[in-house]
């Protein structure tokens, strides 16, 4: 006889009931959990220089791997952004002031870590007059001071209404490579980057190369987000158009069930030939899988296409003498 106050068997509602379903990543995916003395004491030294790192900030599937070995990416002007992109984990909202001492306590990581080859990135910083380029100015002149042999990639956000004095005053700061994101393809723009503009970013990316053709510059797309093929191959047109000199391609990941949706985990062999693709349309490097992220192996990257650049004009100037 059942008594009255038996809940034994009244449905109870489901513990995740109203929240969107997590997506199983696939296996080629999964990565090992961040571990090992080299992560801590990378980890350590961040935290004692006041620096933040968009592995950190932006949830990097790669920070295990790239902190164990003591790389990182420091990401200046704070921890804040003033845009809200639908694929991005970092903060929105006012950021705080800019720290003086970032340049210079970016120079000390990187002499303390050793660094052949480092990688600055920032938020956006909407709310300045020059957007943040003066900060990356001064920290590529620390660099330069402390650290002379070690080659600087910056990765900058695309100075809205701001952009020609910013890129000008930062290309005669002399990075070795200039990265600037396209991120997904053009028809994906209002709803993946709506504070942004696709022809602006590539306009930035031409004005790097109108300043000083020797700059090394890159971008890079997330794939998975509902691009199709076509959409793809246009965008390599595109950066080849503007004279880019690397391409990343790279799986989006959705951060938080808030963020864009996976709409596909592109296959390893799919990654494989759109880097075949892009090798064919004349990119100097390529980096194509579904772990790539814009900084991921960025030093040995640059050796690469260092070498690649000197080997073209080896055999321009053979022709020419032919």
């Amino acid at each position: 006889m059942a008594r009255m106050n038996d809940l034994a068997n009244t449905p109870q509602p489901e513990p995740n009931a109203g929240r969107p379903a997590r997506q199983r990543k696939p296996d080629w995916i999964r990565v090992r959990a961040p571990a090992g003395e080299g992560y801590h004491e990378t980890r350590r030294l961040m935290r004692e220089l006041n620096l933040n790192t968009v592995c950190e900030e932006a949830a990097c599937p790669n920070i295990g791997e790239c902190w164990t070995k003591k790389h990182a990416t420091v990401m200046i002007l704070g921890d804040v952004c003033t845009r809200a992109c639908a694929f991005c984990n970092v903060k929105t909202g006012m950021p705080r002031k800019v720290d003086p001492m970032e340049p210079e306590n970016t120079a000390i990581a990187a002499a303390k870590m050793g660094l052949e080859h480092i990688v600055i990135t920032s938020v956006d910083r909407d709310d300045l007059p020059d957007g943040g380029a003066m900060q990356f100015v001064k920290v590529i002149e620390a660099l330069r001071r402390n650290t002379p042999d070690t080659t600087i990639e910056i990765l900058t956000p695309d100075f809205r209404g701001k952009m020609r004095r910013a890129v000008e005053m930062i290309c005669e700061a002399g990075p070795d490579v200039y990265n600037h994101n396209l991120e997904t393809v053009p028809r994906l723009y209002p709803t993946i980057r709506p504070g942004a503009r696709y022809y602006a970013s590539l306009r930035l990316l031409e004005e790097v190369k109108a300043h000083n053709p020797l700059i090394f510059t890159k971008s890079g797309i997330m794939l998975g987000l509902g691009e199709e093929r076509l959409e793809v191959h246009q965008v390599m047109d595109d950066m080849r158009s503007a004279e880019v000199d690397f391409i990343t391609m790279g799986q989006y990941l959705q951060p938080t069930p808030k963020h864009a949706r996976v709409e596909e985990f592109v296959t390893p062999k799919a990654f494989d030939a759109y880097g075949a693709i892009a090798r064919a349309k004349g990119f100097l490097q390529v980096a194509s899988s579904p772990l790539t992220r814009s900084s991921y192996h960025a030093g040995d990257d640059f050796a690469q296409m260092r070498a690649a650049r000197e080997e073209r004009l080896a055999k321009q100037a053979a022709r020419e003498k032919a």
